[in-house]
């Protein structure tokens, strides 16, 4: 019963502050624009990047690295 006189104003402190952060957080704006952060993510900004960037071409467009091998398609037999 004893640990309940210093455990209850403990809580009252933390809720006190916690309140007090949620409402600085509504005054200074952090919830005001709530839809912008959630479409961001569903609209690609890669058109945009991609445009700017000259793309580079594959240098091995078979696939032949180092080996000279080429890619085989699914299925294909192996000759080793």
């Amino acid at each position: 019963m004893d640990s309940l006189y210093l455990l209850i104003p403990i809580a009252l402190v933390f809720v006190a502050i916690a309140i007090r952060v949620f409402f600085w957080a509504i005054n200074s704006g952090q919830y005001d624009n709530l839809d912008t952060e959630a479409h961001r993510i569903l609209f690609d900004d890669d058109e945009t990047a991609s445009a700017s960037e000259p793309q580079q071409s594959d240098p091995h467009p078979n696939g032949s690295h180092k080996t000279g091998r080429t890619k085989r398609a699914a299925g294909e037999p192996h000759d080793d």
